[in-house]
């Protein structure tokens, strides 16, 4: 059975928007301030290499769509990212044009479940914050992959914006990376206690 891992780009406070730099944006490519080294690399072509799938929020989806078919690397991380194939959570997209491309319209928990049940490997869903807080109150989610910058942003879209179901959260690993203290921070979600 597959894991669904939400992996993510966060500043200090929260702050998960255009990590990777959408032209005009206010905080566009924040992410690029900071050097994560080599391990940081690593982790997320490591991370990359052991999934199976993407799952992705309509707004995230058109952004990859839009630059990883043009994108080449040696370690093949591009290559990984446009052939595996990809799912997108939407109701108004009507033809993906990205390689191996498939859009889920209805029940979307039902969906998921299924995805879980159809792969081994890791369920990867990058950005997506709508995507991500619907598939916590379902509880969907197997594990959070955070890396954290160290940078107080003021502003922009929170991962864990307001109306995100209450959780608990257990700490199963920390890795500093690069010189510049960034941190990886991984979660798996705890049972919920019953109210006494």
């Amino acid at each position: 059975m597959g894991m669904l891992v939400v992996t993510e780009f966060v500043s200090l406070d929260g702050v998960f928007e255009d990590p990777g730099g959408a032209e005009g944006s206010e905080h566009a490519g924040w992410t690029f301030r900071f050097d994560r080294g080599e391990d940081g690399n690593s982790f997320k072509v490591d991370e990359i290499m052991a999934a199976d799938t993407l799952l992705l929020g309509r707004i995230t989806y058109a952004g990859f769509a839009q630059a990883w078919p043009h994108m080449t690397d040696e370690v093949g991380f591009a290559d990984k990212m446009n052939g595996m194939p990809k799912y997108v959570v939407s109701t108004t997209l009507e033809r993906p044009e990205w390689n191996n491309s498939q859009v889920i319209r209805s029940d979307v928990a039902a969906e998921v479940a299924a995805l879980k049940t159809r792969y081994q490997g890791d369920i990867l869903v990058a950005g997506s914050g709508r995507l991500v807080r619907s598939l916590m109150v379902h509880g969907l989610v197997d594990e959070f992959r955070l890396m954290i910058f160290p940078v107080v942003l003021g502003s922009g879209k929170r991962l864990f914006a307001e109306g995100t179901p209450s959780s608990t959260l257990g700490l199963t690993g920390t890795q500093p990376v690069g010189p510049d203290g960034v941190m990886i921070l991984t979660y798996r979600p705890r049972p919920q206690e019953p109210a006494a």
